[in-house]
C-alpha cells in the first residue's frame, strides 16, 4: 500500500509561513520588551547580546519598531572608540499612548501617557458619585475619555488601549463591575454605558479594581519597566479602603481577581456598620468618611481640613487618626501573616498622614506579625498623585502594546523576510 506523501505542498508552505510569522512576532516582542525594560538606551549590539539574537535579526526587527513609532534612535554614542558609533535605542515619545481612567466616589479622572511615561493629556473632575446612577456617571466618564483622546490626537499621539479603574469587585475578563458598595452600583458593564464615541474604533477598554491598577502604577517606573521596589502590599484610603498584593511588579489577583479586599477585613465583629452590610470592617474605621466623622468634621471634608484640625490640637481629630491607625495595623498584620510581605505602601487618603499613622501601625505589626522577631516590615508612602489609578491605568494599557508589538505594526509582505 502506497504511503501518503503528506500534506499538499501549498499547505506545507502555509505552515512554514505561519511558523516564520510566529517566530517574527515572538522576536519582535522580545526585542521590544528588552528595550522598554532597560533603564538606559541600548545599542543594537547590546540588544543582540541580551536577547541572544544575531545582529542582523535585531537590526531588521528594530527597524520595524522604529518605523511603527514604538522605539526611537537617540543621538549616536561617539565615545572616542574606533569604528562606527553606536546608535542607542529607547522608547519613542508622543507617538503611541495609553489612556487611564478612574471613577471614584468623589471624583473621576483621566490621564494619557506615552511610551516614555510622559503625560500627553489629563483631566480631573470633582463630583459626588456616592449612591449614583451608573449610566449617568459612566456616560460622563465616556465624554471625559473622548476629550482626552481628541487632545492626544491633536498632539500627534494615537491612543492604543484604555484601562478603567473602579472601587469594587470587578470581573476583569468580562469587563464587568460586579459590586461597588460606595458607588451603589451592581452588575454594570462600563463599556456599554460610556457611549460609542468614548473611544476610537478598535480601542479596547480594560476594567479592573482601582487599587489593583494604582498599585500596578506604583510598581512600574515607566511603561514596560518595573520599579526598583516592586514587591509590596498597597493600601489606599480614598472613601473606602482598597488594597493590592504586588509581587515583582505583577498584581496578584487571586482565583477571581478579587484579592486585596482588606477594607472588609473584620476589626471588631460588633463594630460600626459598613457600606457592604457587615459590621466592624476596616473601612468603618479607616475609610475617609469614617475618619472625618470621628474627627468631628463633615464626612465630605478634605484632607486639608483634617490636617488643620490635627495641627490645631483638636483631640477628636487626633483620636480619629489614632483609631484608624490601630485598625489599619490589625488588618495589615493579618495580611502580612498570610502573604509574607516585607513592605507596605500607603496610598491615596493616607499619604498626608503617614507620620501620624506610622506609630500605631508599626506597634500592631510588631505585636501581631508572627515572624516579627526575624523579619521587619517596612512602611512607606506612595508618591503624591491625585489620580494614581489613572496613572496606573495608562501604564497598564501600554503593557499590551509592549508585550505584543506585532499586533500594532502589522505584518510584513513576506513573513520569511523579517525573522
Amino acid at each position: 500500500m502506497r504511503r501518503s506523501a503528506g500534506p499538499p505542498l501549498e499547505r506545507r508552505a502555509d505552515r512554514g509561513a505561519a511558523r516564520q510569522s510566529s517566530l517574527r512576532e515572538h522576536n519582535l516582542a522580545v526585542v521590544c520588551r528588552t528595550v522598554f525594560a532597560s533603564p538606559v538606551p541600548l545599542s543594537r549590539a547590546r540588544l543582540a547580546a541580551e536577547t541572544g539574537m544575531t545582529r542582523s535579526t535585531v537590526s531588521r526587527l528594530t527597524e520595524e519598531l522604529v518605523r511603527a513609532g514604538l522605539i526611537t534612535e537617540r543621538d549616536a554614542d561617539d565615545s572616542g572608540r574606533p569604528g562606527r558609533p553606536a546608535v542607542p535605542l529607547a522608547p519613542a515619545s508622543g507617538s503611541v499612548a495609553g489612556l487611564g481612567l478612574h471613577v471614584n466616589v468623589d471624583y473621576m479622572a483621566g490621564r494619557v501617557t506615552d511610551l516614555t511615561g510622559g503625560v500627553i493629556a489629563e483631566e480631573h473632575v470633582t463630583g459626588d458619585f456616592e449612591e449614583s446612577d451608573a449610566a449617568e456617571v459612566l456616560g460622563r466618564a465616556g465624554e471625559l475619555a473622548a476629550r482626552l483622546v481628541r487632545r492626544s490626537e491633536l498632539a500627534g499621539a494615537r491612543v492604543a488601549r484604555a484601562c478603567l479603574g473602579l472601587p469594587g469587585l470587578v470581573d476583569a475578563d468580562a469587563g464587568r463591575l460586579l459590586l461597588a458598595p460606595n458607588l451603589g452600583w451592581q452588575d454594570v458593564v462600563p463599556r456599554a454605558l460610556m457611549g460609542e464615541d468614548a473611544l476610537p474604533a478598535g480601542v479596547e477598554l480594560d476594567v479592573d479594581n482601582d487599587a489593583h491598577i494604582a498599585a500596578y502604577g506604583i510598581a512600574h517606573a515607566a511603561p514596560g519597566r518595573v520599579a526598583e521596589r516592586s514587591t509590596f502590599v498597597y493600601v489606599a484610603g480614598d472613601i473606602g479602603v482598597g488594597a493590592a498584593i504586588v509581587s515583582a511588579g505583577r498584581v496578584v489577583g487571586g482565583q477571581h481577581g478579587w484579592a486585596g479586599e482588606i477594607g472588609h477585613v473584620s476589626i471588631e465583629p460588633g463594630g460600626p456598620s459598613c457600606h457592604c452590610g457587615a459590621r466592624g470592617c476596616l473601612e468603618a474605621y479607616a475609610g475617609k468618611h469614617a475618619v472625618m466623622s470621628a474627627a468631628g468634621l463633615p464626612a465630605t471634608a478634605s484632607s486639608a481640613a483634617l490636617r488643620a484640625a490635627l495641627e490645631g490640637g483638636e483631640p477628636a481629630a487626633r483620636a480619629a487618626v489614632e483609631r484608624a491607625a490601630w485598625a489599619l495595623g490589625i488588618a495589615l498584620a493579618s495580611t502580612v501573616n498570610i502573604v509574607d510581605a516585607d513592605e507596605i505602601v500607603l496610598g491615596t487618603g493616607f499619604v498626608p498622614f503617614v507620620d501620624e499613622l506610622r506609630p500605631a501601625i508599626e506597634e500592631q505589626l510588631a505585636v501581631r506579625t508572627l515572624a516579627g522577631p526575624w523579619s521587619s516590615v517596612a512602611l512607606r508612602a506612595a508618591l503624591p498623585d491625585p489620580a494614581p489609578a489613572a496613572t496606573g491605568g495608562a501604564l497598564r494599557a501600554l503593557e499590551a502594546v509592549i508585550a505584543d508589538p506585532a499586533s500594532w505594526i502589522g505584518k510584513p509582505a513576506s513573513a520569511t523576510a523579517a525573522v
